[in-house]
């Protein structure tokens, strides 16, 4: 039997939509909050949550945009209407920036946990009431996998051993989940590379620690180590 609204010589919504538009590609999405004041909005978002202001428009502003890594946010004058509204921002290393908001005065609306959905997060909330979330992923969410360890026998340079020893307390890992993550990772190809466990801001990190144990030497250096004899 026919169905009365659609003839069998008319396409399906879906294959429409395909024919019509193909795939979509879409780049970016900039959330757009309305605020009672723009200059104070925009002044709070870069001073106490760390944004960085991009521009504002019109004289005295009423529109400005806020950029927080290669995200963007537009502030737009109006009634705020922060009632069932909410932006989530995904970060490098929600703690670090947790304790910048705190620091800041910030009002912190749930302070950071692990949540079940597979991200550390807290949320925050602005001058007009806006609540907004920051987290970073977990990886160690999902069902435990069994193993079984074995003790092998290293040796790592000094100032190295002492890099990978702060690494691994300031990424919250034991020394040994640390090498783990570093080995399963450089054993992946990536590109024309391979795979890295570390974010923009732990290797920012990684390069203080080697200034701090004075690791003066490149990644390629290992190949010419020599052990320094003891007498």
């Amino acid at each position: 039997m026919t169905s009365p609204d659609r003839s069998p010589e008319q396409p399906s919504k879906e294959t429409m939509t395909t024919e019509r538009h193909g795939l979509i590609e879409c780049e970016q999405v900039h959330p757009a909050l309305s605020v009672s004041n723009v200059s104070a909005a925009a002044e709070f978002y870069e001073e106490k949550l760390g944004f960085t202001l991009a521009f504002t428009w019109g004289d005295p502003p009423s529109m400005a945009g806020l950029s927080l890594g290669n995200v963007q946010i537009f502030l737009e004058q109006s009634t705020p209407s922060p009632n069932g509204c909410s932006v989530f921002f995904v970060v490098g290393n929600a703690d670090e920036l947790y304790e910048f908001h705190r620091a800041a005065g910030v009002d912190i609306v749930v302070p950071p946990g692990d949540r079940h959905y597979g991200l550390r997060d807290y949320r925050v909330r602005d001058l007009d009431g806006y609540e907004l979330e920051f987290g970073h992923h977990l990886f160690n969410s999902g069902e435990p996998l069994e193993i079984e360890r074995v003790d092998v026998p290293v040796r790592l340079e000094k100032r190295l051993a002492a890099l990978l020893n702060d690494l691994a307390e300031y990424k919250r890992l034991s020394l040994t989940s640390c090498l783990e993550e570093i080995l399963l990772h450089t054993n992946e190809p990536f590109g024309d590379g391979v795979a890295s466990p570390h974010t923009k801001g732990q290797l920012r990190h990684i390069q203080e620690l080697k200034k701090k144990h004075g690791i003066d030497y490149d990644s390629h250096a290992s190949y010419r180590f020599v052990e320094r004899r003891t007498e």
